[in-house]
């Protein structure tokens, strides 16, 4: 099985394996990570909800992204993509936020070209990655990769941080060892 469903139900599954939830922070897929997340069956053990803030202002109100940020850089930025991500976990009590920002078209914004997205994970340790895509079609060829996008990069840091945590624990390569 492939694209954004089964990177749905393998990303609820880790999550519901390590007792650990998920919120999401959207605004250029406008609902669509939620969607896919939502249908998978028993997605209620994992996410804890969504936030579509498709307006800038419900970014800096909702999410608590820096208003001085979104001033200069505008909404399609990697850092307002992390902080959607952060905020989103803060304000819906959960371990793991995810976000998407960008222009899915059909008209350039903030100075960005269409096919122009961020997104964003945040953990429980602070930790988390963004990516910038450059991505290219119609409007909801954009906005479905985005939400794969943004799945893959949630499921990555899952993973990575799995392999991580295994390393610490059995003392592998990368670890100072007396």
């Amino acid at each position: 099985m492939s694209g954004p469903g089964s990177a749905a139900a393998e990303v609820l599954e880790l999550l519901a394996g390590r007792g650990q939830t998920l919120a999401v922070a959207e605004s250029l897929t406008g609902g669509l990570v939620a969607g896919a997340l939502t249908a998978v069956p028993g997605a209620s053990r994992v996410l804890r909800g969504s936030v579509t803030a498709y307006a800038t202002d419900l970014k800096r109100e909702l999410l608590g992204v820096d208003g001085d940020l979104l001033a200069a850089c505008g909404a399609v930025d990697a850092e307002v993509a992390r902080q959607m991500a952060g905020g989103v976990r803060r304000v819906l009590s959960a371990d793991w936020g995810i976000a998407t920002t960008g222009v899915a078209g059909p008209d350039a914004q903030d100075g960005q070209p269409v096919g122009t997205v961020f997104v964003a994970v945040r953990g429980p340790a602070g930790d988390g990655a963004v990516r910038r895509l450059a991505l290219s079609g119609d409007r909801g060829r954009i906005r479905r990769d985005t939400t794969d996008a943004v799945l893959a990069l949630l499921l990555s840091e899952l993973t990575e941080n799995a392999r991580a945590q295994d390393t610490e624990q059995r003392g592998g390569n990368g670890c100072l060892q007396p």
